[in-house]
């Protein structure tokens, strides 16, 4: 079963090769200014989505490993992907907003807890990781931000 998503105004559109069952949440800082809030996304392992309207998006290089997207015409937030080579290049974390149908998609795990604001907290049991435990997952050598 296939799932769909899209930007604001409809110019990009992702299909999934399965539909999304997971998503998590970062509270890093990067991400925080990226999206206005905390980022839940959708991990989607390189090749298993389809991205169309790609003369609409816009790439932010945010560090030496990853880049962030965004629509030109309506700005919304993309997918994050990650750059650096190795065994994770090219996988993305699609924000699950764009989801045109969210329902069933269950919040697993919360990354970058170190930089939550004390503001908000979710309920319910998640995975959590520390910026530093990111990096050593997915970062090359020394890298650092997100």
């Amino acid at each position: 079963m296939t799932c769909s998503a899209s930007c604001l105004c409809g110019a990009v559109t992702i299909t999934f090769a399965e539909a999304p069952k997971e998503t998590g949440a970062c509270h890093c800082s990067m991400c925080r200014k990226w999206t206005g809030g905390i980022y839940l996304a959708i991990p989607c392992a390189a090749g298993q989505a389809t991205v169309t309207g790609e003369d609409n998006i816009g790439t932010y290089p945010s560090s030496d490993w990853a880049e962030r997207t965004f629509c030109k015409t309506c700005g919304s937030s993309l997918f994050y992907r990650l750059t650096a080579p190795g065994p994770h290049q090219g996988d993305m974390f699609i924000g699950m907003g764009l989801l045109d149908d969210p329902n069933g998609v269950k919040l697993t795990e919360e990354v970058f807890v170190d930089e939550k604001p004390d503001g908000y907290a979710f309920a319910g049991n998640t995975k959590k990781m520390t910026g530093a435990e990111v990096f050593a997952q997915f970062a090359p050598g020394d890298a650092t931000g997100a």
